[in-house]
């Protein structure tokens, strides 16, 4: 096994300043819109170790924290607390009931990985993700899909920081998901990211939408708040 290089998001200090610049593209400056303080990412001036594969993240034993792998780098969060449990719950069974009542595709909680890159690999893990039915993988994988999902969902946690989450939404949309809905619950708003650039701000009075990606779907806001 590599000794690999971990980013936990308890980590004070450091920089990531280069990805974001290089994955936000049209991003929004999180700190806009994000009820999470703008605090750096990674410790600055941590020796280069091996890097770790996704197959290597998938037999590796993990703890009880929220992992992903950013281009060879395990990045470790701490886990979610109630409230972004509840509302991950919630939006997630009406995203089921819409997608399994008219068969376009499937629904996967529980913060499934997704290999976006490989060679250093990435494997990014959403709260909520939609594959859309012809792009669904056969057979499907006891590991991470080798794809990206059609829409990614990502609620934030009080330590989420603005630089993590724009990162990670620009890794959802550079790989191909065609929709990423950001919920804030400490400021009862949404931010939603389209694959061309566009992005659209939901009020606590508006609704998710899921466009083409997901035809029919509309969510009050309230009702999974």
């Amino acid at each position: 096994m590599h000794i690999v290089r971990t980013a936990s998001s308890s980590d004070p200090g450091g920089t990531q300043s280069a990805q974001d610049t290089q994955h936000g593209r049209a991003l929004t400056p999180a700190s806009n819109f994000l009820a999470v303080p703008a605090e750096p990412a990674y410790v600055p001036n941590m020796p280069s170790f091996a890097l770790m594969t996704a197959d290597e993240l998938l037999q590796t034993p993990q703890t009880d924290k929220r992992v992903d792998l950013v281009r060879g780098i395990l990045r470790v969060r701490e886990p979610a607390g109630y409230l972004h449990g509840e509302i991950t719950a919630r939006l997630c069974k009406l995203l089921m009931d819409h997608v399994d009542a008219r068969e376009l595709g499937r629904v996967l909680a529980a913060e499934t990985g997704f290999k976006l890159n490989a060679d250093p690999d990435t494997v990014r893990a959403a709260d909520i993700a939609f594959i859309s039915r012809a792009r669904l993988p056969d057979p499907r994988p006891v590991g991470y899909p080798a794809l990206a999902p059609d829409l990614a969902v990502e609620v934030l946690s009080p330590g989420d920081r603005p630089g993590e989450l724009l990162a990670k939404v620009g890794d959802w949309l550079s790989a191909g998901t065609r929709l990423v809905w950001v919920v804030d619950p400490e400021r009862r708003l949404a931010r939603v990211y389209r694959h061309d650039g566009s992005e659209a701000f939901v009020t606590a009075e508006g609704a998710l939408d899921g466009e083409d990606v997901l035809p029919g779907f509309t969510c009050p806001l309230p009702s999974v708040l």
